[in-house]
């Protein structure tokens, strides 16, 4: 099963109506890497469930990823705050 298929199958089960394409599973493993890799470990899945809420709150989840992935990023070089 691929990462794609896997989250398909996840939105059926959780009666999500949203459609999962490789595009979307990159941008969710990009900001997750941004966050383990910049902030902590356990910053990834904490921080892709929090863009998740916003998302699901109204965000646009491209802009989100964007916008947290550079927040990520900044703490890895100390410009964060």
């Amino acid at each position: 099963m691929t990462l794609v298929e896997w989250a398909q199958h996840v939105c059926a089960e959780l009666e999500l109506p949203e459609e999962i394409v490789k595009a979307d599973v990159d941008r969710i493993l990009d900001l997750a890497k941004d966050a383990a890799h910049s902030v902590a470990r356990p910053a990834a899945p904490l921080t892709t469930y929090l863009v998740g809420i916003a998302v699901g709150r109204g965000a646009d989840p491209v802009e989100a990823a964007e916008l947290i992935g550079r927040l990520s990023r900044a703490q890895a070089t100390g410009d964060g705050a």
